[in-house]
């Protein structure tokens, strides 16, 4: 069994204000989940209007899976265009 972990430093420009932000990570946090089927949150950061770290888990029975799936999702993050991905840290335990 694989477990696998991305955090992702998000910069929100479009952002005005945490409702912004509300409405976009969870746009963003739905969308993942129902295309990947793996758990996704925002970790901290909550009280800044543009800056958010998200942490997403996929557990696999494969290594190189779990990588696949989460190399997908860094993609799909990369691709969106109201929200800047600028760092990210990928794990697999």
């Amino acid at each position: 069994m694989t477990i696998g972990i991305c955090r992702f430093e998000l910069y929100l420009p479009t952002c005005q204000s945490l409702k912004d932000k509300r409405r976009l990570l969870k746009s963003l946090i739905a969308r993942i989940q129902n295309k990947f089927n793996v758990s996704v949150s925002e970790l901290e950061e909550n009280d800044l209007r543009q800056k958010a770290l998200v942490g997403v888990a996929v557990i696999s029975n494969a290594s190189t899976h779990a990588n696949q799936m989460l190399s997908k999702i860094v993609e799909m993050i990369d691709r969106e265009t109201e929200i800047v991905m600028m760092d990210y840290t990928l794990e697999l335990l």
